[in-house]
């Protein structure tokens, strides 16, 4: 085989290999050898059928496989011979003209990965927030739970609802006087206060007794979720079924054991270790963003571009996605297409970051265990019905970069925990206020390139937010799974205010093409408040 390069140009590189004819015959000749006896064609006993005769039935298809394995070992004799880092899978081409018999000329492009300095990890400074699980805070989740509980207890017939009461009603909703689709319901139950519904509803449901019918006037907002009925004027037709009242919310032995506890110190207990579990997420996701914004602004190296523009790419889709569930998407969208490099290059930080990180951890003995391996591809798998689970565990088993992808976040998590055991690491007690401030404030989300507004409600900055948060892995959020859509709205939801691998994986070139086991289905979720 004779290898050519053709492209040396930052982290590109391209290469012609040269297979010859006589190397494809060559491996054709020991195949035959192999498939000769057990061959079976009519006038010869099993065995004994010519090699000519066997050649010339199974010949193209033995030439086909023959140049794909040499396509696959010469493309591995190059990447050792010149010690190339593949930061992607290379492409492999044929020559437009070539047939079977002729000797093969094949295109490999390929980008490498950089070489990344060594890392600038002595001087890591980090503060812990930490907020102590107190009394109060286990407190205000049995206040909840409690809440939650709550008994609702029949009202005197003369009993005229308030704020804090449950009001069962019928409800009919017109325009111009006209009832419109999903806008009839029966037994639906509103605790009023709760804002739950559009604005003016529930106001006007003060007052009510059981048995009274009523006419309400509303105007729904400018930005509701259903086009045709944004900004109009509504009445709505009200028979109201029962106002109920809210029993005492007791926290004692009964509550606990209402949820299948024993007694309430078994359920304090489990709430204060939850609380915690919480609290300590918080902090580790602070130290997290604050470590990789130090490692960002210290180190400076080129990226592997594609590797830049499939992580934008994902990051894009993602925005997408929740774009159309926007109020207007043609302006979230409209806000995206004018800050698209600005999320480019969050894509490149998170690239660089991740093969920061990976650096780091190689140096230094991070590994993932084939234990914790295996428990990751069985969780995975979880996603897929019974019949593509095994074909899912089997794919990740196959393909070297489906299980480089499956690893990479526990990975980088465990490159993370080991800087902060590096890391010269100063504690502050603040609030959960504070800390939570501190998370979603200008500096929590910094991306070491440019300056954006931070979270304040607006498609835009929570956007930009979410993109952030994911840099090289840090808590990556679940990709949303599509909302349900209906063919008409229920109709309480009408009235509600809508609101880097090391190891290449194998060429796919033409015979030797894989798939992966198609995915799952989203699955369905509720329509969400705004």
């Amino acid at each position: 085989m004779q290898t050519v390069e053709t492209l040396n140009e930052g982290l590109k590189r391209g290469y012609t290999l040269k297979i010859t004819a006589k190397d494809i015959d060559k491996r054709v000749d020991a195949e035959l050898k192999k498939v000769a006896p057990q061959v079976r064609m009519p006038g010869f006993r099993p065995g004994k059928v010519p090699a000519n005769l066997v050649r010339k039935m199974h010949g193209p298809s033995l030439m086909q496989d023959a140049l794909n394995s040499s396509i696959q070992e010469g493309i591995q004799q190059l990447i050792a011979e010149q010690k190339i880092r593949p930061a992607i899978q290379p492409s492999v081409s044929l020559d437009d003209g070539y047939e079977l018999g002729q000797d093969a000329e094949v295109k490999v492009e390929l980008e490498i990965l950089p070489d990344v300095p060594t890392p600038a990890i002595e001087a890591l400074k980090l503060e812990r927030l930490t907020v102590p699980a107190d009394d109060s805070a286990v407190n205000e989740q049995l206040q909840k739970f409690a809440d939650q509980q709550k008994r609702w207890d029949d009202a005197k017939a003369t009993y005229k609802a308030k704020t804090g009461d449950l009001v069962v009603m019928d409800f009919t909703g017109k325009v111009d006087g006209v009832a419109f689709d999903g806008g009839t319901g029966t037994d639906m139950s509103v605790e009023i206060g709760t804002g739950r519904l559009i604005p003016g509803f529930e106001d006007q449901v003060i007052g009510v007794k059981t048995g009274d019918e009523r006419q309400i006037n509303v105007t729904f907002p400018e930005d509701y979720q259903a086009k045709e009925l944004a900004g109009k004027a509504a009445t709505f037709d009200l028979v109201i079924k029962a106002v109920k009242t809210a029993g005492e919310s007791k926290i004692d032995d009964d509550l606990a054991t209402s949820l299948g506890l024993t007694d309430l110190e078994q359920l304090k207990g489990l709430l204060k270790g939850q609380v915690e579990q919480e609290l300590n997420g918080l902090t580790r996701t602070h130290m997290k963003r604050k470590l990789l914004d130090q490692l960002a602004e210290g180190h400076d190296f080129p990226v592997p571009p594609s590797m830049v523009d499939a992580e934008f790419s994902q990051i894009w889709q993602q925005l997408e996605h929740e774009a159309t569930h926007e109020p207007d998407p043609e302006a979230a969208l409209k806000e995206m297409e004018a800050e698209r490099d600005d999320y480019k290059a969050i894509a490149e930080r998170r690239v660089r970051l991740g093969l920061l990180l990976s650096e780091i951890g190689q140096a230094n003995g991070v590994e993932v265990s084939q234990q914790e391996m295996n428990r990751l591809i069985a969780q995975a798998a979880q996603q897929y019905g019974p019949e593509d689970r095994q074909r899912f565990i089997q794919y990740v088993q196959q393909e070297p970069m489906a299980a480089a992808q499956l690893r990479a976040p526990l990975y980088e998590d465990k490159v993370v925990d080991w800087l902060f055991d590096k890391a010269e690491v100063t504690d502050r007690e603040v609030t959960r206020e504070e800390l939570e401030a501190a998370i979603e404030s200008e500096e929590g989300f910094s991306t070491g390139t440019h300056s954006h507004d931070h979270d304040n409600h607006k498609p835009k900055a929570a956007k930009k937010a979410a993109a952030k948060k994911a840099d090289a892995g840090e808590d990556k959020p679940a990709k949303k799974p599509a909302a349900k859509k209906a063919e008409a709205a229920p109709a309480a939801e009408v009235v509600e205010e809508k609101s880097a691998a090391k190891k290449v994986a194998k060429p796919k070139v033409e015979a030797v093409a894989e798939e992966a086991p198609a995915k799952k289905p989203a699955a369905k979720k509720a329509p969400a408040k705004k």
